[in-house]
């Protein structure tokens, strides 16, 4: 049941994106894709990077994983939006979801995430280190251990209704600052994603090779301007 809901959800964020933004083939990226990874970009006039990542690991370590965030153009001084889900066949134990506020805390599309979220209380939460509370919101969402469909589909729906608000929104803020300081900002999100020791971590866990792990976490995960 979870890895169905969540392969779904994948296919369902695809298809947004899809509509709402073109593909694009990022340079380098080709190098992780193949019958387990999948990453694609796609971009739109006000979001310049959106980047969808799967691993699925179901066959061999029992494992599925899903990475996908939005950043906004470099005049642009809106929140980044992120989800990511890793699960194995019996619970979900980890899923993440924010509206990163960028240039400012309170910015109005990351304190509408938090009102439009408030609804949602995880079974159980999971504590943020200190690089993360670095980078975003209040609001935002880690928990663990879900196990219950009802859950599930709670986390599944806010991820692709909050998407479908987000592209909705997100224009309203271009031209809104100077590339400078967006790029200053998004850099800063950028170096404090690499510091994030689970990430290669997991990646291990699933399997993928460690020069692969070391490049893509530096140059295509979360890459700097």
């Amino acid at each position: 049941m979870i890895w169905e809901r969540l392969i779904k959800l994948e296919k369902d964020i695809i298809a947004i994106l899809d509509r709402r933004c073109k593909e694009y083939n990022e340079d380098g990226m080709d190098r992780f894709n193949n019958d387990t990874w999948v990453n694609r970009t796609w971009s739109n006039m006000s979001v310049r990077r959106a980047h969808v990542d799967v691993v699925d690991a179901r066959e061999t370590k029992g494992l599925w994983m899903a990475h996908i965030c939005l950043f906004p153009n470099l005049t642009n001084g809106g929140p980044i939006y992120g989800f990511d889900v890793i699960a194995g066949k019996k619970k979900v134990t980890g899923c993440f979801h924010d509206f990163s506020p960028l240039l400012l805390k309170e910015h109005p599309l990351t304190k509408y995430f938090i009102e439009e979220t408030k609804w949602y209380k995880p079974s159980k939460e999971r504590e943020l280190p200190d690089w993360a509370k670095e980078i975003f919101s209040s609001g935002m969402i880690a928990a663990g251990n879900i196990t219950e469909e009802r859950e599930l589909e709670q986390i599944c729906t806010l991820a692709t209704s909050n998407l479908e608000n987000y592209l909705d929104k997100i224009g309203h803020y271009n031209s809104d600052s100077k590339e400078e300081d967006v790029i200053r900002a998004q850099n800063f999100y950028c170096e404090h994603q690499q510091q994030n020791p689970h990430t290669p971590r997991v990646m291990r866990s699933l399997g993928l090779p460690e020069d692969d792990i070391t490049v893509f976490c530096t140059d295509n995960l979360f890459p700097k301007i």
